[in-house]
């Protein structure tokens, strides 16, 4: 039963939360400290899924959630959500909404989120094994621009997205929410060293394409008329682009076609434009 009058009544076995700073709710502490999360989150092996659809998208990826934090109001309406999570003695943790916001720093809009534990990372010949388009991320550090280009992938024919070490971390809760949970879709690793990668990559067989302003590019339209058959299409960092050494790394430099002045764009915008231009025709 709810310990709390005005809100609905919960499943049995849920744990209520009063007290924001409550040690077991410990995994949820101001999620807003960008770096603390960075710290705690691959240290400790966990990273955060905001929202139902996020939610039931890791679990049908195959990973494991530590616990799980709602309101009563999604307490009492995620059953599906609650009764296993319960039923494998896995914490349910329930509070009201403005315990979780002094908890979290933040309003629980979607009013449930999780605790998972983080996967190992795989090996890239084994992410990029059946793959015909890659995209890698090269110090992509805006959490947002990470998802957003994630969510594109899925949506338009990548196979794989490989992460350079100074990358945001794909599985942070805001690159996570923005992805709409497609981070546990599309199959993904880090790719260490970097731009020592690029050879990796062409030794696994693919043409690396880097997407940049150079004198010598091709346009985006003459690489989208006749594609390779692999193909790992390199997109930079906010401001500043690809580096030099992953340009003259590259076996291509490829530019999107610009009009009305402007140079470039977004990064996550591009990336949209790229996948689009460069998808396998042959599959659905």
């Amino acid at each position: 039963m709810s310990s709390v009058t005005d809100e609905p009544p919960v499943p049995e076995g849920v744990t209520w939360i009063v007290d924001p700073r409550d040690p077991r709710v410990r995994d949820y502490f101001q999620l807003t400290d960008v770096a603390l999360r960075r710290v705690l989150e691959p240290a400790e092996g966990l990273y955060l899924a905001e929202s139902e659809k996020v939610i039931r998208r890791a679990l049908a990826a195959g990973h494991r959630m530590r616990s799980l934090l709602l309101t009563p109001r999604w307490a009492a309406e995620l059953t599906e959500l609650v009764q296993p999570a319960l039923a494998a003695g896995i914490p349910v943790h329930v509070g009201t909404a403005s315990v979780i916001e002094e908890m979290t720093g933040f309003h629980l809009h979607r009013g449930a989120i999780a605790a998972m534990h983080r996967p190992e990372l795989p090996e890239i010949s084994d992410v990029v094994h059946d793959a015909q388009r890659v995209a890698v991320l090269e110090d992509v550090v805006d959490h947002t621009n990470v998802g957003a280009a994630f969510r594109s992938a899925a949506a338009l024919g990548v196979d794989a997205v490989l992460v350079t070490p100074r990358c945001a971390d794909p599985l942070y809760r805001r690159a996570v929410r923005v992805s709409m949970g497609t981070v546990f879709q599309v199959p993904w690793t880090r790719i260490d060293p970097w731009p020592g990668g690029v050879d990796t990559l062409r030794e696994l067989g693919f043409t690396v394409a880097a997407l940049a302003l150079a004198d010598d590019a091709v346009s985006l339209d003459e690489l989208e008329a006749d594609p390779p058959d692999r193909l790992a299409l390199v997109l930079g960092t906010e401001g500043d682009g690809l580096s030099p050494r992953t340009v003259e790394s590259a076996d291509l430099t490829v530019r999107i076609p610009m009009g009305g002045g402007v140079d470039s764009l977004n990064v996550a915008a591009a990336s949209a434009v790229a996948f689009w231009a460069v998808r396998n025709r042959g599959r659905s």
